[in-house]
């Protein structure tokens, strides 16, 4: 892997104020499942051809780095399908320690029975799992895949290699909601911190995002009907906000895009498997890093690009789902943008 000299660079400071300190770097948007509120069943993958080498996603995160970025997250898609990625991710893991504070995943849990031990010995020490039933047959549907087993037996190898786990789960009106206080309290008991999250309007996807749409504020209700929820300070550094629950004895994180707009702290930009950095998850506004990475002096072209990202990051999204058929926010899907 190419490794850059770290040099005195200027921190990544947006045009309000805020501090870039946290990346996440997709490294694929290739996925072995088919999550119905992510894409379609048929979903067309990028050639390979765009897609970033992993030679150059090297270098965009030392560059990263080296402007004080303390926290990468690898994504997708689904970045274990990408072959030799734990290359990169022991190459990364080598800087921990030297500018780099937290290298962490994000997966659906299909490869983590393989690759979970690989992860923990580079200086992985947590994974943020994608996890929206317990049911076998709610399971199937959602993801279209016949899979739980396998996952959840992921889930397990992670804890065995010393992994930390953290749940994400989307909440989905008439699918999965009258199974969130089970989720919960089973993630608790097995030591997993769960996360809830509003469904996203990005990308087409099969049916309508609005039958599905389950207001947070909505379920945080419910909870406080069962349970004693009292506010936690605990940050992982992204937009979720916790809270702990005396009865299972564990951490509850909400990320709500649309019923609570968390803009205003935003510490993060999104680099897509072909380069694009996206300075907001919700916006259009974007730099081609992969154009600086391969240009003739990718070291002044991808500090010219990184200034350009910090100027035109907005202040906030502006997601909504109002009603059917309505097109969604951006057309792009999740899986390309980087989860």
């Amino acid at each position: 892997m190419h490794r850059m000299d770290p040099v005195s660079q200027p921190a990544l400071i947006d045009g309000f104020g805020r501090r870039i300190s946290y990346l996440r770097l997709s490294l694929t948007d290739r996925c072995d499942l088919r999550c119905s509120y992510c894409m379609p069943e048929r979903m067309q993958f990028l050639p390979r051809a765009e897609v970033l080498s992993l030679e150059e996603a090297h270098r965009l995160a030392l560059a990263f780095i080296d402007r004080g970025v303390t926290k990468i997250r690898l994504t997708g898609g689904e970045p274990l399908v990408r072959r030799d990625m734990i290359e990169l991710v022991r190459a990364l893991g080598r800087r921990l320690g030297s500018g780099l504070e937290e290298l962490t995943l994000t997966t659906n849990g299909t490869q983590l029975r393989q690759f979970a031990p690989d992860l923990a010995e580079a200086g992985v020490e947590r994974v943020n799992v994608s996890l929206d039933t317990l049911d076998r047959a709610t399971f199937e549907r959602l993801t279209r895949r016949d899979r739980l087993e396998t996952v959840l037996d992921g889930i397990a190898a992670a804890r065995e290699a010393g992994l930390k786990v953290k749940l994400n789960t989307v909440a989905l009106k008439g699918v999965n909601e009258h199974e969130i206080p089970a989720m919960i309290e089973w993630a608790h008991g097995e030591g997993h911190d769960v996360t809830l999250i509003e469904v996203m309007p990005l990308g087409e996807v099969d049916g309508e995002r609005i039958d599905h749409y389950l207001p947070l504020d909505a379920v945080r209700s419910e909870l406080e009907n069962r349970w004693t929820l009292t506010p936690s300070g605990h940050r992982t550094g992204g937009p979720s906000r916790y809270v702990n629950i005396a009865e299972t004895g564990g951490r509850l994180g909400f990320i709500t895009p649309l019923t609570g707009n968390f803009c205003e702290g935003c510490n993060r930009v999104r680099v897509t498997a072909t380069g694009q950095l996206y300075a907001c998850l919700g916006g259009r506004e974007q730099v081609d890093l992969r154009a600086a990475v391969r240009s003739d002096d990718p070291d002044r072209a991808l500090a010219e690009a990184l200034d350009t990202a910090m100027a035109i990051k907005p202040e906030r999204h502006h997601f909504a789902i109002r009603e059917a058929g309505e097109a969604p926010a951006l057309d792009r899907h999740m899986s390309v943008t980087g989860g």
